[in-house]
């Protein structure tokens, strides 16, 4: 989360185009609900939302960000944006539900922290605001109306999958480097565990990192014998890459594998592994700019790209429609939720797993 980089207006429109390939029918209606104080173009009111992250130094979230900010002129809405101070901050995001919620908007975009805002989610429910969760599904769904995300766990399942090809029937000695030891976020579990279902390893709880068998058998692609050495909490942060990498090196200095919740991360143990003397292959997820270089300068190996400005300006434009007397969106077939899309990015394809290269991935990636 350290990496600091904003996506250009240019960025911005580049990946509008090449991800908005997934249809949603989400023009407004001529229905109106709002006030008729705050009147916005083609006489309709403008719609008050407020879209809410978990930081705004990520460009993952940068990207939300500016995405929301460059389409809400476009569906007449009145976007505030707001954030936690870093990850973990429960009680910013808090605050920005019940400002939106004495605002009176319509409805709320959320990257929700953890469960500690499911309460104050519900208050903005109860009070009559529509909330979309965006990116990480709440622990239970249905805290939210609908959540507009990646399926994290295809996710992880496409970055394991790759993994076990790679590996070509060698032992794997995995380090799996998560987002948090101290909160149960559904994005770190799916990942997490995404990643051992892809690699064909059985998971125990599938949604408890940690607690699967650490030793066996994976059986994706040739199959072989596999140790998982440690998992450890990076906060999704290259400092706290790094930290967790040398932690899992000093439990083993044989490490192959290397799962990381995000690309930051992957840095941050891609440091450590080289300070160390080390090499071994790392698979992430997110497919922002920088991670997608990342991948065609070598230092990560695949990453699972996910588009969030398109959650955003998805999630923005249902709920403009929904006040001006629209249908809800529904989830996706199978799911609990909408799925935003996802495509992994290597430049060493192997054969049973779609992917795409780097040079496409910049295309469609987000950020600088």
């Amino acid at each position: 989360m350290h990496i600091r980089q904003v996506p250009s207006p240019r960025t911005a429109r580049r990946v509008v185009a090449s991800v908005g390939i997934v249809g949603l029918a989400l023009t407004a209606t001529a229905c109106n609900r709002s006030s008729d104080s705050d009147s916005g173009s083609g006489g309709e009111s403008t719609v008050g939302v407020t879209l809410i992250t978990k930081d705004s130094s990520n460009p993952f979230f940068v990207a939300m960000q500016n995405g929301a900010k460059a389409d809400a002129a476009k569906n007449d809405v009145k976007l505030t944006v707001a954030s936690g101070k870093q990850e973990g901050d429960d009680q910013g995001q808090i605050t920005a539900i019940e400002n939106a919620i004495a605002r009176q908007d319509k409805g709320i975009l959320i990257t929700p922290m953890s469960t500690g805002v499911n309460a104050a989610i519900k208050k903005a429910r109860d009070a009559g605001l529509y909330v979309i969760a965006l990116d990480t599904p709440p622990d239970p769904a249905d805290t939210v109306d609908i959540t507009f995300a990646t399926d994290n766990r295809s996710a992880g399942k496409l970055d394991g999958q790759w993994a076990a090809a790679t590996l070509d029937g060698k032992a794997a000695v995995i380090a799996l480097l998560d987002l948090f030891n101290d909160k149960i976020v559904s994005v770190d579990y799916n990942r997490d565990q995404g990643f051992l279902e892809g690699m064909g390893i059985d998971v125990a709880d599938g949604k408890k990192n940690g607690d699967e068998a650490p030793t066996g058998k994976y059986t994706a692609g040739k199959g072989g014998d596999y140790t998982i050495v440690c998992n450890e909490a990076s906060n999704g942060a290259e400092d706290g890459g790094r930290s967790a990498m040398e932690k899992c090196l000093a439990k083993n200095p044989d490490i192959n594998l290397v799962y990381t919740i995000n690309e930051p991360a992957a840095v941050g143990a891609n440091a450590a592994l080289q300070a160390a003397g080390k090499t071994a292959t790392i698979v992430s997820v997110d497919g922002g700019c920088a991670g997608v270089k990342s991948v065609k300068d070598g230092v990560i190996g695949a990453t699972a790209q996910q588009y969030p400005l398109k959650m955003a300006t998805l999630g923005m434009e249902a709920i403009a429609k929904i006040a001006r007397g629209g249908e809800k969106p529904q989830t996706t077939e199978g799911l609990d939720f909408f799925d935003t899309g996802v495509a992994l990015v290597t430049d060493k394809p192997v054969d049973g797993v779609e992917s795409i290269d780097s040079t496409k991935g910049a295309d469609i990636c987000w950020g600088n």
